[in-house]
């Protein structure tokens, strides 16, 4: 998250919005929040993950993460699901990515 928080002024220059949301309690929660400029939820239940169709790890409790880029009109234009820490999107590539979308648009 702290890589979207520092590159918050190139998200916000491609239209991108961020907002982030955890398994963890609201007390917890705020602390992770704490120095992010964007919303992060709390409390995702395991039936929340299903319906997103996240991986839940039984072991620790928690779903791995689960990341949108949602376009205009709530159209999904990427996923990216993790079993693990790896793979997750970086804000560099949220920008590159709605980049290419509307210049893709505007052919």
């Amino acid at each position: 998250m702290a890589g979207f928080e520092f590159w918050k002024a190139q998200l916000a220059a491609a239209g991108a919005q961020v907002v982030a949301a955890s398994v963890d309690p609201i007390d917890k929660a705020k602390d992770l929040a704490a120095g992010l400029s964007f919303p992060v939820g709390y409390g995702v239940t395991r039936a929340q993950a299903d319906q997103l169709g996240s991986w839940w790890e039984e072991r620790r409790g928690i779903v791995q993460p689960s990341e949108f880029i949602v376009g205009p009109g709530g159209k999904i234009l990427n996923a990216t699901y993790s079993s693990g820490p790896l793979g997750r999107i970086e804000a560099t590539d949220v920008v590159r990515m709605i980049n290419f979308v509307e210049a893709q648009a505007r052919k």
